[in-house]
């Protein structure tokens, strides 16, 4: 039996911390585009999608962003299953219709994060879970048709809208990628204290749990592959 296929859409400008991070998670074969190169498939010949974070905003006017959108919005209409994170659900959230707007302070830190217990993206987590999050923008308005499935009090970390899914924390860091990120961003003397003081072996690994996320999608994926190969099937016989 083959490899679960997924296509990364390596939206970070310089990728090489989140391919690192993907790659360790995702238990997949993934082949990698990095969007900000304008790089994209030429085809929508996979199993499913995943689309990373970036330190761009989706509502920036850049070309390389106008046409990750098209693609995107292409593969979710062939029936490509997706899991965005961050700026990923950020997009994804933009392209179905929701809305995405600047905050008025970053999150940043270990946090708590609630799940409602309705989507299969969060199967084996506990319903108040640790996670990492960064992040300035956020999705203010779900798409027509999603539900929300995550939260805390600084809004929707999670929704799906049926084979979309979308989480605003980040399950695919490490502490040396956690840091790296704190310190590069600019934020309040006390703030900036705080978050890196936050960044400890305890604190990551309670948020290891949320890595769950990236098995529970490639289950998702390759019971959607099954069933398509199945129906496939069937018509072949018919």
């Amino acid at each position: 039996m083959s490899r679960t296929r997924i296509a990364l859409l390596n939206a970070a400008h310089e990728g090489a911390e989140t391919r690192r991070n993907f790659r360790r998670e995702a238990d997949a074969s993934l082949v990698e585009y990095h969007a900000p190169e304008r790089d994209l498939p030429e085809t929508f010949a996979f199993d499913g999608v995943i689309l990373t974070g970036s330190r761009a905003s989706v509502y920036w006017d850049e070309p390389w962003i106008t046409e990750l959108k098209g693609w995107v919005g292409d593969a979710i209409e062939a029936g490509l299953p997706f899991l965005g994170v961050c700026y990923g659900h950020q997009l994804l959230a933009d392209v179905l219709g929701g809305g995405v707007e600047a905050m008025d302070e970053y999150e940043i830190g270990y946090r708590t994060v609630t799940h409602s217990g309705e989507s299969p993206l969060f199967d084996g987590i506990d319903p108040e879970f640790t996670a990492f999050t960064t992040h300035s923008d956020r999705v203010s308005r779900l798409p027509p048709g999603a539900t929300e499935i995550a939260r805390n009090d600084y809004g929707i970390h999670g929704f799906q809208k049926g084979d979309v899914f979308a989480v605003q924390f980040h399950p695919e860091y490490d502490t040396e990628t956690a840091e790296s990120v704190t310190r590069g961003k600019d934020l309040p003397d006390e703030k900036m204290e705080r978050a890196l003081a936050g960044i400890t072996e305890d604190n990551y690994a309670a948020a290891c749990e949320a890595k769950q996320v990236f098995e529970n999608f490639v289950q998702y994926v390759e019971t959607q592959s099954d069933v398509g190969d199945a129906e496939a099937g069937l018509s072949a016989d018919d």
